[in-house]
């Protein structure tokens, strides 16, 4: 695997480099709720300036959200002006790209805007690649998406991935090269976003870890009652197929229920004793205890999904104990790989983050990775 990187590339001084980042962060009010991602591109940033690069900064903050509150927060961490333009192409941006000086960095408004982003058009790719010299592409996080930001624009600019992109597909490729045993854990709720990786990882597991309400699916094709619990016909067929193929899948063996969603009346039952009125909230005592002796075995551990309802205080006991587990095996005896949105919140949660070897910045495109599937934006970076 080689990585077209920016860190190898020589003589930058003086050019124009669009940098493709991952800012898309909550907004409330126009006020920047979370700032993690920021922070993140920093580094990029920084390296990009100490090289005396002109740095336009493209982003998407959603779809109808302005991205001038990421621009203002971005420069008060980086303690530097930036410009930023409520166009994304066009006269009024060429013209402001034609006034910079090196160490500039101007910031563009949500590409999301233009109706060509999201449809990979090569015309609105080549208007965002006239401005620049060179590509930055440091947003994993879309790179899943055939999108003109991330896609098209390779055709007409020399293209690099940025130094979290680098990480990203360095760290990553330990899941898919470990150093056995690997122990997959995969949590969540819709089981048609994960076929893939549960295919690709069952391969390469020693076990592959079932929780949250994707794991109602394979209770229920083992033939066991699963109540009111969140589950459909197809999820359940798919489930079927997948223990029927990989013997390696491990599941709940007992569960935390209710009857209602945020019922303080919770029992603990073994899988083959849920009601016809229950609802599957966690995974039980003996389960964690059953999934926590293998992930003390692992060398290579990663983790997508809660095992349970875990915004809720009598629901998050298995998601936290797993969370827990995870980030102390990780950092030395382990090598621990986390990534998707809640899984991160319920890590956060244990405030031991800082020992996972690897948290993604990219859900959806993490696990399109690890399933092997398309990845428009890496196309011509990574080989």
């Amino acid at each position: 695997m080689k990585i077209k990187s920016i860190r190898n590339v020589k003589n930058l001084a003086g050019k124009v480099v669009l940098l493709r980042a991952d800012l898309n962060v909550p907004l409330k009010n126009g006020v920047v709720k979370s700032d993690y991602k920021i922070i993140a591109i920093l580094p990029t940033i920084r390296y990009l300036l100490r090289h005396n690069l002109k740095i336009i900064v493209a982003v998407h903050i959603g779809k109808n959200n302005t991205a001038k509150p990421v621009a203002k927060k971005l420069s008060r961490l980086l303690g530097k002006k930036i410009l930023f333009v409520n166009k994304i192409v066009g006269g009024k941006v060429k013209a402001t790209v034609a006034k910079m000086a090196a160490k500039d960095i101007i910031f563009l408004e949500n590409l999301r805007f233009d109706p060509g982003e999201e449809k990979n058009s090569k015309k609105f790719a080549k208007q965002l690649a006239s401005l620049a010299d060179i590509y930055v592409n440091d947003a994993f996080a879309v790179s899943h998406r055939a999108h003109a930001s991330v896609s098209a624009i390779k055709k007409y600019l020399p293209s690099y991935a940025g130094l979290i992109m680098e990480k990203e597909i360095l760290n990553l490729h330990k899941i898919l090269e470990p150093n056995k045993p690997l122990i997959s854990i995969i949590g969540g709720a819709k089981i048609s976003t994960k076929i893939a990786l549960i295919k690709k990882l069952a391969k390469k597991s020693h076990r592959v870890l079932i929780g949250g309400a994707l794991a109602n699916n394979f209770i229920a094709a083992h033939g066991f009652k699963i109540g009111k619990s969140l589950a459909d016909k197809a999820s359940i067929k798919i489930a079927s197929n997948l223990i029927r193929k990989y013997k390696n899948i491990l599941l709940p063996v007992d569960v935390l229920a209710a009857k209602k969603l945020n019922s303080k009346e919770v029992e603990v039952k073994a899988v083959n004793q849920v009601s016809k009125d229950d609802i599957i909230l966690d995974i039980g005592p003996k389960t964690i205890k059953l999934f926590l002796s293998f992930i003390k075995q692992a060398n290579t551990i990663v983790w997508n999904g809660p095992m349970g309802y875990f915004e809720n205080e009598h629901f998050k006991h298995g998601t936290l104990s797993i969370a827990r587990v995870v980030a102390t095996r990780s950092t030395g005896q382990a090598f621990g790989a986390v990534g998707g949105g809640e899984t991160i919140e319920a890590l956060n949660l244990t405030k031991m983050e800082n020992y996972i070897d690897w948290i993604s910045t990219g859900g959806g495109a993490m696990l399109a990775y690890l399933g092997g599937e398309s990845m428009p934006g890496l196309k011509g970076i990574v080989k």
